[in-house]
């Protein structure tokens, strides 16, 4: 099974009690099979024959995990709970217990990569990655237009289909490896010799899952924030005080220090949020889909972040995804994306 390969979490997760606090659903569910040492001890009952995935309340649980990967950061010994949630899912739809509404979705998805030609618009060996998720919110992709052009760059935009992420967190991953496959033939085939990327999920997986999947792309990938830094541009203006909200995958999975560098470099006045700098508050984007597959439960860790605002109405909680800042809004925040807040200060 592919849960084997995280032994040390199954072992050692389902005694320890230290992470538990970091448990974004657990948090706003509080029941204890959303913590990882239940998630962890119902694995090693897998295991030894006590537990079986037809117990759909089992299964459901391994669904709900924020896979922010808050508790992985900040073990001790770094045991790779999260790692664990993901090789259980695969093994899940292997033995064919997805949940309904997961099967459906991945339906969806797969429609798509069956059908997908990816569209390269413009020239250059620059390009720039219009995912589905950032296209979907206009103030972003304009921020992004106004950056480039301060930066007299002309990219090339693309945008397709999915490039296998969502496959990777529901679980299947020889659709996973299939949609990485077509993704970075295109990308050789049109010559790209930069990509630049918006959306933390897409950037991790193409630095982390493509190598894993032995998927090898043709250029460098560059975070959006690591590109706005190397472009050396001039801002004008400050955004003043913001609460930066630390993002799931690029804090968490890639240990990316840029946004925090470039909220240094526009000068903001950075105000600590929330109770402690360890917890995830990006209400389930290390899921990716969590909102496509519990709506109510989003919503549910959107109001435990609102909780925490010292003004809700005023504060400008700057996230690393449009996946947070879409949560957040919806529950009265004033969340704003890096790409944003950098576009409002070149004046």
């Amino acid at each position: 099974m592919n849960i084997d390969r995280f032994e040390s979490a199954i072992l050692n997760c389902r005694f320890c009690f230290m992470c538990r606090h970091l448990s974004a659903v657990g948090n706003v569910r509080f029941t204890e099979a959303d913590t990882p040492r239940v998630r962890a001890a119902m694995l090693y009952g897998l295991r030894t024959g006590t537990n079986s995935f037809d117990d759909m309340d089992f299964v459901d649980a391994l669904y709900r995990q924020d896979l922010s990967a808050c508790c992985v950061r900040h073990c001790v010994n770094h045991f790779d709970e999260n790692g664990l949630a993901l090789a259980a899912r695969a093994d899940v739809v292997e033995a064919g217990k997805e949940p309904e509404a997961v099967r459906k979705l991945a339906a969806v998805y797969r429609r798509l990569l069956e059908k997908v030609e990816w569209k390269f618009e413009g020239k250059g060996n620059i390009a720039y990655l219009l995912d589905g998720t950032t296209a979907a919110d206009k103030n972003v992709t304009r921020a992004v237009e106004q950056l480039f052009k301060a930066a007299k760059v002309s990219p090339v935009w693309i945008a397709g289909g999915p490039i296998g992420k969502v496959f990777k967190v529901l679980g299947y991953l020889p659709e996973a490896k299939a949609a990485a496959e077509k993704f970075a033939a295109s990308l050789e085939e049109k010559g790209v010799k930069t990509l630049v990327v918006s959306n933390p999920a897409a950037f991790d997986a193409l630095t982390k899952d493509y190598p894993d999947f032995g998927v090898k792309l043709p250029c460098k990938v560059l975070h959006v924030t690591q590109w706005i830094l190397g472009a050396k541009l001039k801002f004008a203006k400050k955004p003043g005080a913001v609460y930066p909200i630390a993002d799931d995958f690029l804090r968490n999975y890639d240990d990316l220090d840029a946004p925090e560098k470039l909220l240094k470099a526009l000068g903001a006045e950075c105000r600590p949020f929330g109770t402690n700098e360890e917890e995830t508050y990006n209400c389930g984007e290390g899921a990716v889909v969590l909102d496509k597959l519990h709506p109510e439960l989003v919503a549910d860790l959107a109001r435990y972040v609102a909780d925490r605002a010292d003004d809700p109405k005023k504060d400008v909680l700057a996230v690393g995804s449009v996946y947070a800042k879409r949560a957040l809004r919806k529950a009265g925040l004033k969340a704003v994306t890096l790409e944003e807040l950098a576009a409002s200060c070149l004046g």
